[in-house]
């Protein structure tokens, strides 16, 4: 199995990042981590949490915040690490995902900038035609914010907004949240979070 990136941003809503993890190293991915340098701050911001900046102890913090200690293989870089191997399009994978997605990001890959490696990483998907699914965390979209989504679905990036649905009858804040996991995944080919799909138990 191909590994799988997975970008994290300075969007408010990293339980996002968090439950990706849980359910990812659950069913034994193998994962790619970078965070962007706004995450640290975010973070700080909404939960009083220093997130590590060393990989080995980013390792460790996501294990610790998703509840999975062993499972699956989860490899972290830093952010300003532009020389690692998910910089490059040698290095095979099956596509990236980068939930929550801030517009600060958005408009860069938009722009074809690539200041960090979580940039650079998307960047390489984009040019090498593999997946990029993009979860942005936002509302509302001005019209820059849609123009530059927009800009990325012609390149070839799946954007799936954070907006749950309700017709699998959530009861929690969790189920909420693992709805636009679950969907965002699909546009991966990856099925592993239980959800109650639409007319799911019909024949």
């Amino acid at each position: 199995m191909k590994p799988l990136l997975l970008g994290i941003t300075g969007a408010s809503g990293l339980i996002y990042a968090i439950r990706s993890i849980k359910y990812l190293l659950e069913a034994d991915y193998q994962i790619e981590l970078v965070a962007s340098r706004s995450t640290y701050m975010v973070f700080q911001a909404e939960d009083q949490i220093k997130l590590p900046s060393e990989p080995e102890e980013q390792e460790a913090f996501w294990r610790e915040k998703s509840g999975v200690p062993t499972a699956g293989k989860l490899r972290c870089h830093r952010w300003a690490d532009v020389g690692a191997n998910i910089a490059s399009g040698s290095f095979r994978t099956q596509g990236m995902l980068i939930i929550p997605c801030s517009m600060s990001t958005v408009g860069k890959l938009a722009a074809g900038l690539s200041g960090d490696l979580l940039e650079r990483a998307a960047d390489v998907q984009l040019k090498e035609g593999r997946k990029l699914v993009i979860v942005p965390r936002e509302t509302p979209f001005s019209l820059i914010h849609l123009r530059n989504l927009t800009t990325l679905a012609e390149a070839g990036a799946a954007i799936v907004p954070a907006i749950p649905a309700w017709y699998h009858k959530p009861q929690s804040i969790e189920d909420l949240v693992d709805f636009v996991i679950a969907r965002a995944l699909d546009r991966l080919d990856i099925d592993c979070i239980p959800l109650n799909r639409w007319k799911s138990d019909e024949s």
